[in-house]
């Protein structure tokens, strides 16, 4: 079960991957889609949150568009 840690409120754009960076930061970075490659362009932060993440945790941007943990199975 995911807990919630920050609330953000991103509204989420088609085409591009939303994730938590190392800094704790909402950023996102276009997807590569057939021909056109996303590789090529930097993540760009969407969001200055700062969250301070824990070890054995995982990090994702919820439906709602806050930061919310999950309890990974390995860890």
């Amino acid at each position: 079960m995911a807990e919630k840690v920050a609330k953000v409120g991103v509204k989420k754009v088609g085409g591009f991957l939303y994730f938590v960076d190392k800094a704790g930061h909402v950023s996102r970075a276009k997807m590569a889609r057939g021909r056109k490659k996303g590789a090529k362009s930097k993540p760009e932060v969407v969001a200055k949150v700062g969250v301070k993440k824990q070890v054995g945790y995982l990090y994702f941007i919820d439906k709602h568009g806050d930061i919310s943990r999950a309890k990974m199975a390995r860890a």
